[in-house]
């Protein structure tokens, strides 16, 4: 049996395949750093996506590995902080990743398995509605 990434927040439970072949480095930074407690926000710059802010994880050098600046719906990133802080990006729908810095090169480590209505409902409860706890595992 494969792992999978799991993402309990609100009454969503969200799980997704994890990219060990394209993304092995980040796959296998997030094992050592999960499971995560925190807060899922919604993005400032990038469209329709959530994010969880990880600064405060002392993540070893990763490379870009299977990245993207336009995730589609369902995608997770991780991204390093080679230019802004540490995060974990999730694509509710049209996104380009982005920060004040400019455009942002995610690693795609990820993709959730879920339908477009239930991505685009979170999103919008976390525009409309504020931030949420969220807990992310891999199991």
């Amino acid at each position: 049996m494969t792992d999978e990434l799991t993402i309990d927040v609100a009454e969503y439970t969200f799980t997704a395949e994890l990219f060990e072949e394209k993304a092995p480095e980040s796959v296998a930074a997030m094992r050592e750093f999960l499971p995560l407690e925190s807060t899922l926000m919604h993005v400032r710059w990038s469209g329709i996506a959530t994010w969880i802010n990880i600064d405060e994880i002392d993540l070893p050098a990763i490379p870009r590995e299977n990245h993207t600046v336009y995730p589609s719906r369902g995608d997770v990133l991780l991204y390093p902080g080679y230019r802004n802080e540490q995060e974990l990006l999730i694509a509710c729908g049209p996104t380009c990743f982005k920060s004040p810095a400019g455009e942002l090169a995610g690693n795609h480590v990820a993709t959730i398995d879920a339908d477009a209505e239930t991505l685009k409902e979170l999103e919008d409860r976390t525009l409309h509605e504020g931030s949420f706890d969220v807990t992310v595992s891999i199991e």
